[in-house]
C-alpha cells in the first residue's frame, strides 16, 4: 500500500467517530464515511501532497452531510420504522457513566448544526482550530466564537436537565 492509501485508512476510524456522533445512526455514518472515502479516491488528483490529509477528508466528509442535509430540508417530513419514541426503547444502562454519555449526546442533539460540528471536531476529533476552520470552511474567529458558544450552551443544557425520575411499574 503506497503512502496515499496508507493517510486515508489511517483515517477511517476518526471520520466514523465523527460521523458517528454528527448523524447518532451508526448505519447512516458509515454510509457518510463511504461516501466520503469514494469521493476522496476519485477525486485523489486534487490533494496536494505535503497537505493535511485529516483535514481534506473532514472537508469531504462535512460538504457530503451539508449537501444531504440540504436534500432532506427539502423533501416533505417522513419518518422511518425505524425510529422509534424514547420512551418505548429498552431501560437505560444503569453504569453512571452510560448516563452521563447518554445525557451528552442528548445534550449535543439540542445544540445548532454549527455548534455542535465545532465541538465534535475539536473535542472529540481533536483537530486545531485552524483545521476545523479549514474543514468548515470558516474564519478561525468563527470557529472560536461557535465552540464558545456551544461550550456554554452544553453547559446550560447539562445543568438544566431533569435528573430521571424512578417510576415503579407494577
Amino acid at each position: 500500500m503506497d503512502d496515499i492509501h496508507r493517510l486515508i485508512v489511517e483515517q477511517i476510524p476518526h471520520l466514523r467517530r465523527y460521523s458517528g456522533a454528527l448523524l447518532r445512526d451508526r448505519e447512516k455514518a458509515d454510509d457518510l464515511v463511504q461516501d466520503c472515502l469514494t469521493r476522496a479516491m476519485d477525486r485523489l488528483h486534487l490533494w496536494t501532497p505535503g497537505t493535511n490529509m485529516r483535514a481534506w477528508l473532514f472537508t469531504i466528509l462535512h460538504n457530503l452531510h451539508v449537501n444531504a442535509a440540504r436534500r432532506l430540508s427539502r423533501q416533505p417530513g417522513q419518518v422511518g420504522l425505524d425510529e422509534t419514541h424514547e420512551d418505548l426503547r429498552s431501560a437505560p444502562p444503569e453504569q453512571g457513566a452510560g448516563l452521563a454519555l447518554r445525557d451528552m449526546d442528548r445534550a449535543l442533539g439540542k445544540l445548532p448544526d454549527d455548534q455542535r460540528q465545532v465541538i465534535l471536531l475539536i473535542g472529540l476529533e481533536d483537530l486545531s482550530y485552524a483545521d476545523a476552520a479549514d474543514v468548515l470552511d470558516v474564519p478561525i474567529g468563527t470557529v472560536m466564537s461557535r465552540l464558545n458558544r456551544g461550550r456554554e450552551k452544553l453547559r446550560e443544557i447539562m445543568e438544566n436537565e431533569d435528573t430521571p425520575t424512578i417510576r415503579r411499574v407494577k
